[in-house]
């Protein structure tokens, strides 16, 4: 076991500041600094503006955003931190001996986690992915992980140039959930044995999940040498918390929303629970390809997902676990819960919050701590059986939800938005006469991707897969447009795509701050 880092390595910043002995006295503490930094950036504020999964003004109510997720993932978050920093005695040791996991760079993490989603929730991102790959020809193409990393370290400002919020090691080690590049990904084989997240994407384009752009590769490297303990592809300590209190909050924050929405048919989903526990010798000997044909047939989704559960984590997939999470989460929601359709009342409310804090409570607890994890989990990741019936618990709007032709048609629509968006900044900017026009931030943001990419061909030429100059500034125009488009709100794609489209009257307003 390697020895831990030093304080001082955790605490280290991009670029050391300077401080006299009085301001010293004065500052609050590094991790403290670091939270408020990101609370107080344009990028976290704008979150309030972003969907979770659907918009606000779709559902016409007051539902979850990228704010209010992250928010309660910070309070999850801190919630494991200090309960595992509480137990003293070899855990302590542990934690010590593995880099530490303090409440307040969880709380820091959590909060940063999610800056870098586009408008229009996972719909958004898929968008620009595929537009930075067909149109732009970048290779790394878009990710949501990827470019929060970006954001606090390069395209935010706090006081210095060129080093975003100028955040600790140990702040920008916990936001790295996916500590590799996209191109890690390529040939590898994608097995139980592949590190979550790593496996190929099935567009032949790299890893699925990556934390860094290439561009973004040195600061990385940078604050992940403030953990040698920690192995090449896994996350920190405090990430790894960070990522666990995602989890929970994502598991039960969207059904909140769609309970409230009245969105979760009690009668389907008790279908499908009953029928699967009522058949479930028949349908394990079924084949695969006959339940993908029937999917929509009560009991067919849920045996999907134990396969999919037991083939891509056979390490921790365990028969007995699965049905005991199915039989806990039908009890507490389709026969306790949903028995009950949200009608706004008090009483409503505190059902609901009953509901909530109770699993939350359970879930924070059944967290556990391992010196060598498996190489698909984390040094903190739920036990057992509460990974099962987190599953379970996301199962419930991923096959009643998600898969509404509404909400897709309603999707689809915002996903053309987004292309419209970049491919009029596009032909925008290739117009010489107009393009010094374009909005201030769009081109400061073209120019630093330009800094990054000349930089990085001097530096680490064999990152890039561009060598003539041209065809860098093009690929550097387009991620410098990408960066831009994802930076903005739902409200504020929509006003601007109104403007590009030269169908909007309201012209001072509408372009504000853009």
């Amino acid at each position: 076991m390697h020895a831990a880092p030093a304080e001082d390595q955790r605490t280290a910043r991009r670029v050391p500041e300077a401080l006299d002995a009085a301001q010293q006295l004065e500052r609050w503490p590094d991790f403290r600094a670091d939270l408020e930094r990101i609370r107080f950036s344009p990028y976290f504020s704008r979150l309030s503006a972003v969907t979770q999964v659907i918009s606000q003004t779709g559902a016409g109510m007051a539902i979850h955003n990228r704010l209010t997720h992250s928010l309660k993932v910070a309070a999850v978050a801190r919630a494991i931190a200090v309960g595992l920093s509480a137990e003293g005695g070899r855990t302590g040791e542990l934690l010590d001996s593995l880099g530490g996991c303090h409440p307040v760079v969880v709380q820091a993490a959590a909060c940063a986690h999610d800056v870098g989603h586009p408008p229009f929730g996972h719909l958004g991102e898929q968008a620009l992915d595929r537009l930075a790959r067909e149109h732009f020809g970048l290779a790394e193409g878009f990710e949501g992980n990827a470019q929060s990393f970006r954001i606090l370290t390069r395209l935010d400002e706090y006081d210095r140039d060129g080093a975003g919020l100028n955040l600790t090691a140990a702040v920008r080690s916990a936001v790295l959930k996916y500590p590799w590049i996209r191109a890690e990904g390529i040939g590898r084989p994608g097995g139980p044995e592949t590190p979550r997240g790593l496996s190929p994407d099935p567009g032949g384009g790299g890893a699925r999940k990556f934390a860094v752009y290439t561009l973004d590769l040195h600061s990385m490297h940078e604050a992940r040498a403030a953990y040698p303990s920690i192995s090449q592809h896994q996350q920190t300590v405090e990430c790894s918390v960070m990522d666990t209190a995602d989890d929970i909050a994502y598991s039960l924050h969207d059904l909140d929303d769609f309970y409230r929405a009245g969105l979760l048919n009690q009668t389907a989903i008790s279908a499908e629970f009953g029928a699967w526990k009522e058949a479930r010798g028949e349908l394990c000997a079924a084949a695969e390809a006959e339940l993908r044909r029937s999917a929509r047939t009560p009991g067919h989704s849920l045996e999907l997902l134990w396969r999919q559960l037991q083939r891509k984590d056979p390490w921790i997939a365990d028969a007995e676990a699965f049905l005991h999470a199915v039989e806990r989460v039908s009890e507490g929601v389709v026969e306790g819960l949903l028995m009950s359709p949200f009608d706004g009342s008090r009483e409503a409310e505190r059902a609901l919050a009953t509901f909530t804090a109770g699993w939350i409570n359970h879930l924070q607890s059944s967290v556990e701590l391992h010196a060598e994890p498996h190489i698909r989990s984390g040094h903190v990741s739920l036990n057992q059986q509460a990974w099962h019936e987190v599953a379970v618990l996301k199962f419930l709007h991923q096959r009643f939800i998600l898969g509404r032709a509404d909400l897709t048609v309603y999707q689809r629509g915002q996903a053309r938005l987004i292309e419209r968006l970049v491919l009029g900044f596009s032909a925008w900017l290739e117009d010489e006469d107009d393009a010094r026009r374009a909005p201030r931030r769009l081109l400061d943001l073209v120019e630093l991707a330009a800094e990054d990419m000349l930089a990085l061909r001097k530096e680490s030429p064999e990152l890039l897969d561009a060598a003539d100059e041209p065809t860098l500034m093009r690929k550097a125009q387009g991620r410098g447009i990408i960066d831009y488009v994802a930076s903005l709100t739902d409200a504020q794609a929509t006003s601007l795509d109104g403007l590009l489209a030269g169908t909007s009257e309201r012209l001072w307003d509408a372009g504000q701050g853009l």
